[in-house]
């Protein structure tokens, strides 16, 4: 039985080797002047840091009061918090992928968790066939893996179970939600406006499996109640990766649109703040995030998360190193046909970059000319490019400091201990994403923030997390 970690952790990756712009050797004026307007409208300055927070903060409570606004502030029917005292064993189920995953949950109490795990194939042919079928799969799933690891329950009990269905759903209650569309290459047939549960449920049943679907989950929502378990005081999950949202915890009393359930005094809210701003009224969108909009799968939708996310950051970047080559400012306006194609300089050749700190820039021009193709290129050229990822990158972690921000600030939670549980791959490896986040905090609150709000890094909220999810709702529900 391999332990999880859940707790707050050094991150094993390398700082940000900055660059200063007035230590580059520019070959003319115009060079030295396109790259300080670069700097200008990629930096954000205090001022527009605490304004971007003071809008998110409007855009919350909208979302708190109706349905259908731009942050959509989703209930997750989630109440009451974890103290790390909890003992027992649960389910999670996640599915969301080319994989699906069953893990089992131990609790230890004393934010002590053990954990089993296997992960099991999905067959192309499931994921568009019967949606009977594909539920039948899961289920055969989670009793393979009970008789794999000998798990069994006494008497007449059952398991509890999280089911992280990582697709859009409308969700009605802890364990009810009707599919709204399938993603990620699932279609299959008769699901779209069913009860994922209830489909689940049923193939337990099916095969008499002593398991009861006790919470659908959110992956935002599993990161928060993973980092809780070993730190009390959590206030807010977050991710940070591919995409990015948060979720914290909101006093029922707040929650203007809510109409269920009013005997618990709080409940996680999922904010899905990645479609902030949509109305472009604050965001600093440069023609380089409209450029990468346009090509998007999804125009005009999920405007912050395009601007802090690991799947766009690299495009940005792209974009902006296309502009200064066809202005003849950058590799003496020669482009590699690799760099011509979308999507081709990655988010992770930015941390490579960042952390590059010698003095040739080795590491960025092995990038630049063994990955990308370019025939030759000089200090200069890779000082430039250099600059150039760190300010998307800096930009990203500063933006992710504005949202954090508005959830503190709205909260309160800034003036008392409390901690953040973040996950992702961009906030777990990007160089020194998790200190430009908390230098942005300071500026907006001052030093006390760093006295009172710790971050760390939070794993498995749609393992661990989901059951967790389903612990509290199984609590709720005697």
């Amino acid at each position: 039985m391999a332990s999880t970690p859940i707790a707050s952790k050094i991150i094993p990756k390398a700082a940000r080797v900055p660059i200063d712009p007035a230590q580059i050797e520019y070959t003319s004026n115009r060079q030295k002047n396109a790259v300080e307007a670069l700097i200008n409208e990629f930096t954000i300055y205090p001022q527009l840091l605490q304004d971007i927070k003071a809008n998110f903060m409007e855009g919350m409570n909208k979302g708190l009061k109706k349905d259908g606004e731009t942050m959509a502030m989703v209930t997750s029917y989630v109440m009451g918090r974890l103290d790390g005292s909890e003992v027992g064993s649960y389910l999670a189920l996640d599915v969301g992928g080319t994989n699906l995953r069953v893990v089992a949950v131990h609790l230890t109490g004393g934010g002590e968790i053990t954990t089993r795990q296997t992960k099991y194939r999905i067959d192309e042919r499931l994921k568009v066939g019967d949606a009977k079928a594909l539920f039948d799969f899961m289920a055969v799933c989670v009793d393979s893996f009970l008789d794999e690891h000998q798990i069994t329950v006494r008497g007449d009990t059952q398991f509890e179970l999280g089911f992280t269905f990582s697709f859009p759903v409308l969700q009605t209650s802890i364990n009810r939600g009707t599919l709204i569309t399938w993603t990620k290459g699932f279609n299959a047939a008769g699901m779209v406006g069913k009860d994922p549960v209830a489909y689940l449920q049923d193939a337990f049943n099916r095969r008499h499996l002593p398991v009861r679907v006790a919470a659908l989950v959110n992956d935002t929502v599993g990161t928060l109640l993973a980092h809780a378990y070993n730190h009390p005081d959590t206030c807010m999950g977050v991710i940070l990766g591919t995409g990015c949202n948060g979720a914290y915890i909101e006093k029922i009393e707040n929650i203007t649109k809510w109409k269920g359930d009013a005997s618990a005094e709080e409940m996680i809210i999922n904010m899905e703040f990645g479609a902030f701003d949509k109305e472009r009224v604050i965001l600093p969108l440069t023609m380089f995030d409209n450029k990468m909009d346009r090509k998007s799968v999804n125009p005009n939708k999920q405007i912050l998360e395009k601007m802090i996310a690991g799947m766009y950051l690299g495009e940005i970047t792209r974009n902006i190193l296309l502009n200064l080559i066809d202005r003849r400012l950058l590799f003496e306006g020669n482009i590699s046909p690799d760099l011509n194609q979308m999507w081709t300089f990655e988010t992770a050749y930015m941390s490579t970059i960042e952390a590059d700190g010698s003095a040739t820039l080795h590491a960025t021009r092995k990038i630049l000319e063994s990955t990308l193709n370019f025939s030759s290129t000089t200090i200069n050229d890779r000082q430039i490019v250099k600059l150039v990822v760190q300010l998307v990158g800096k930009r990203a972690a500063r933006l992710s400091a504005a949202a954090i921000a508005g959830v503190l600030e709205h909260t309160g939670a800034w003036k008392q201990k409390a901690a953040i549980g973040i996950d992702g791959s961009l906030f777990e490896y990007y160089p020194s994403f998790n200190t430009d986040i908390m230098d942005g905090l300071e500026e907006v609150f001052g030093p006390v923030v760093r006295q009172n709000v710790s971050i760390g890094l939070a794993q498995d909220g749609s393992g661990v997390g989901a059951a967790l999810c389903a612990l509290l709702a199984a609590k709720h529900s005697n």
